[in-house]
């Protein structure tokens, strides 16, 4: 299995970029590399970065973002790639985007110290909201056209945290990865971040901004919690039964399209 650092492709401009193969699966297989990669925003990719993804075999970009995100940050990828939208949201509610603008004012539904509760009601949205299940159910339309070895497949939001934190947490689940495994890989985002998260805390503080409350709000938007992965889960055992129910119901992924994914994604 790859170490953490050989999971997070060095880029020079690119945010929480993560190769998802080599992952193992309760049954002894192995994700695929240069397949899956899920990542933060691509507009701010330099030459160098586009020529990587491309040399890595990037064929399919599906992006999770609201209009006005995209409006803000278009993607830039390599030509020859498939853009794929796919809005969890209408709007960003995970408030990534915000924080991530040069000009962003700490405040969160009028309360500059509510990133953590505003987190918790995110996931519960994510897992719950119609927008959510379609969005994800395209994304898993794409996995299953990935079909040529060595052609890879892009997703990603504005952090690449939450929306496609879950999206990462569903596609592993149909895989058979087990479920530390993936609550791992939920959690590397909060290592593959930390830099990008740290130079924001410095960037507001030279602003002015001292409260403690409302730096740690700032950081609660911006990285991972256990406690948010585990909001999702019990939001998805109390309204659907669990995780294997809800892809196969909610997101519409039939058990034929789940052996599927498995025969294109793992050795």
């Amino acid at each position: 299995m790859a170490n953490d650092n050989e999971r997070v492709l060095n880029l020079e401009k690119g945010v929480n970029f993560r190769e998802l193969g080599g992952y193992q699966t309760t049954d002894g297989r192995t994700v695929k590399y240069h397949k899956v990669i899920r990542s933060a925003g691509l507009a701010d990719l330099t030459d160098h970065d586009l020529n990587y993804l491309k040399d890595y075999g990037l064929k399919i970009d599906v992006d999770f973002r609201s209009k006005q995100e995209i409006d803000k940050k278009p993607d830039k990828r390599p030509s020859g790639v498939r853009y794929v939208w796919a809005p969890v949201f209408q709007e960003d509610e995970t408030k990534a985007s915000e924080v991530e603008n040069e000009s962003y004012i700490p405040e969160i539904g009028g309360d500059p110290t509510n990133g953590y509760a505003h987190m918790l009601q995110v996931y519960r949205d994510i897992i719950t909201g119609a927008p959510a299940k379609a969005a994800y159910r395209k994304f898993f339309n794409q996995l299953l056209l990935n079909t040529n070895d060595n052609e890879a497949l892009l997703f990603h939001c504005s952090a690449g945290k939450d929306r496609t934190g879950m999206g990462a947490v569903f596609f592993l689940e149909t895989l058979g990865v087990p479920f530390d495994t993936i609550k791992q890989d939920y959690l590397l985002t909060n290592t593959a971040n930390k830099e990008y998260v740290d130079n924001l805390i410095n960037m507001l503080q030279k602003k002015g901004y001292t409260d403690p409350d409302v730096l740690n709000s700032v950081r609660d938007l911006m990285t991972v919690h256990n406690n948010y992965l585990a909001t999702a889960m019990k939001t998805i055992n109390a309204d659907y039964g669990n995780i294997d129910n809800y892809i196969k119901k909610e997101l519409k992924v039939s058990s034929s399209e789940i052996n599927t994914l498995r025969k294109i994604y793992l050795n």
